[in-house]
């Protein structure tokens, strides 16, 4: 009888570990690009490594989509032509209020990020410790919020895919799974404040019979409330929102008259720039609470939900026309809200004792000791304006990340799945904040902060690549960025990534304690400067573009 050899081949060494570990991460990744239809990785190492890789996979039969995901399918698009509507002199259409009104709803849902409850949190804060003095950034930063949705937009428009999907198809593997990574934590951060700024509200408004973490199982259902409503189409869905931001301003313009703040003050804190050392942790909570990643993302899927014509560049021109001015208008009302707010509690909380410890929670607390009841009690208009500020924002994150998700993978899931899927990635981890933080005030403020750095870490992930591709002829064609929008949104985008630097150096330098917690922080943030000078240098032309547009926009 032949004896047979049972002996087992001799393990790897560790110079085949890497190349096997290396084969076998780029065959995962090129499972999910095939379960997308889309680009695969290249293989990272001999094909002999990457097959015996290929054989510890486990079997994955996902089949391949014919058409790649959408943001709106051509069914669910809304049609703005208009009866009537010649074309002008030149070629040009001729404006009609008709039309506007057709475009008029994806600035509405993008405006929703600039009235969050954490932008709430900053407004007061500012208002109590630096009191009207911070109107001017307040205006400055709302503008360069602006500034940079309409490039987001613009992007949309002009290619008829939004940010995510461009993503994918610019940056190598590694780089793009990077990106949707910081895209979804950035997201599940936002989500958080703004659940548990819902649930606050909803405490405040059952007068403390509903705990923290009741209103976040209640707001947690509001994407069956977002699902039902978008199966009644598009326009519905902007309808409920435009009804949230009535309410917001309602409210707080109520509370702006019951407290009537000073006009005269008003007017020098708008037009007057005035910044002293003791408000500079307000001013960068001002500007760092403007731009919120996932919105980036956001908007430049929502203006896809028109039917415009990519092919005709007067019909591209006349869209980026129309949401130039609805973005304007809705971020004309968002302005005008956080407004009210800091005016609010600058007139009544600057130079007291209380203006340091004023939170979310005890901000209605506080208005109501001041102020008093009243026919209608302004606590209760606070919370009222709250909940509509969280429970917008938070239907606005689940659209998000729909988006962001079927983007970055491509995957064409139904609405409902994507939905909750986006949504547990938020519910979860914030039911766990709100069991774990419901002890103290002091400990939700703490846990604000965190939140406030984790969105500020991931702002140059949102606005690097949204400059790349809107400067990139490739990709935008004729509706490319010129020489100078090009030189003011690099010198707008290193302003906000300078100002949220500052943020987190102050917030590190007084959190880190001890030697090992300073080298992991150290180490991170080596990683971290070293991939945002990645996207900003990976073509190596960025420094000759910005002097030849400089040169070209003053000449």
């Amino acid at each position: 009888m032949t004896p047979v050899d049972i002996s087992l081949p001799p393990p790897p060494s560790a110079s085949d570990r890497i190349p096997r570990l290396f084969s076998l991460l780029s065959s995962l990744a090129n499972s999910l690009a095939d379960a997308g239809g889309r680009r695969r990785c290249p293989p990272m190492g001999p094909p002999s490594k990457e097959e015996e890789a290929n054989s510890l996979l486990p079997s994955i039969s996902l089949e391949p989509n014919e058409d790649e995901e959408k943001a709106y399918e051509s069914s669910e698009q809304i049609v703005v032509d208009v009866v009537g509507d010649e074309d002008g002199d030149g070629g040009i259409p001729r404006f009609s209020w008709r039309k506007l009104w057709l475009f008029t709803g994806p600035g509405l849902l993008m405006s929703i990020a600039f009235l969050d409850p954490g932008n709430l949190e900053g407004d007061l804060q500012a208002g109590a410790v630096a009191g009207y003095s911070l109107l001017w950034l307040l205006l400055l930063a709302t503008g360069m919020g602006l500034l940079i949705q309409m490039l987001s937009a613009r992007l949309g428009v002009a290619t008829g895919r939004h940010l995510a999907e461009h993503c994918r198809e610019e940056y190598p593997c590694w780089a793009r799974f990077s990106l949707w990574i910081m895209a979804e934590v950035a997201l599940v951060g936002a989500d958080i404040q703004e659940v548990i700024g819902s649930a606050i509200a909803i405490k405040i408004l059952s007068r403390g019979l509903l705990p923290l973490w009741a209103g976040v199982v209640i707001t947690a259902l509001d994407s069956f409330v977002f699902l039902f409503l978008e199966n009644f189409g598009v326009r519905k869905l902007e309808a409920f929102f435009a009804i949230l931001i009535v309410t917001m301003a309602m409210s707080f313009a109520w509370m702006f008259g019951e407290t009537k703040p000073s006009g005269k003050d008003l007017l020098i804190g708008v037009l007057v720039p005035k910044l002293s050392s003791k408000t500079i942790r307000q001013a960068v909570g001002v500007v760092g609470c403007v731009i919120m990643p996932h919105n980036v993302f956001l908007h430049s899927a929502l203006v896809q939900s028109r039917k415009v014509d990519q092919t005709k560049k007067i019909r591209v021109h006349e869209a980026l026309n129309y949401y130039s001015i609805e973005s304007t208008a809705a971020l004309t009302v968002s302005f005008m809200i956080n407004l009210f707010v800091t005016t609010v509690f600058a007139k009544g909380f600057y130079g007291t004792v209380e203006a340091g410890s004023i939170g979310l929670e005890n901000a209605g607390q506080y208005l109501e000791q001041k102020y008093g009841g009243g026919l209608f009690p302004i606590l209760y208009i606070w919370g009222i304006g709250l909940l509509a500020a969280g429970q917008s924002s938070t239907i606005t994150g689940t659209y998000a990340g729909q988006f962001i998700m079927g983007g970055f993978l491509n995957l064409k899931l139904k609405k409902w799945l994507r939905a909750f899927i986006t949504r547990s990635f938020a519910i979860v981890p914030t039911m766990v904040v709100a069991l774990s933080f419901d002890t103290s005030e002091a400990a939700l403020d703490i846990l604000n902060e965190w939140l406030n750095v984790l969105q500020s870490v991931q702002i140059p992930f949102a606005l690097i690549p949204l400059l790349t591709l809107a400067s990139k002829e490739q990709v935008m064609g004729d509706f490319k960025i010129n020489h100078l929008t090009k030189v003011v949104t690099w010198v707008v985008a290193a302003l906000l990534i300078i100002i949220n630097g500052f943020l987190l150096l102050e917030f590190f330098s007084s959190e880190i304690r001890g030697l090992l917690f300073g080298s992991i922080v150290f180490v991170l943030l080596a990683f971290y400067v070293a991939f945002v000078a990645y996207l900003i240098f990976r073509h190596g032309k960025l420094l000759d573009q910005l002097v030849s547009a400089v040169r070209k926009g003053f000449s």
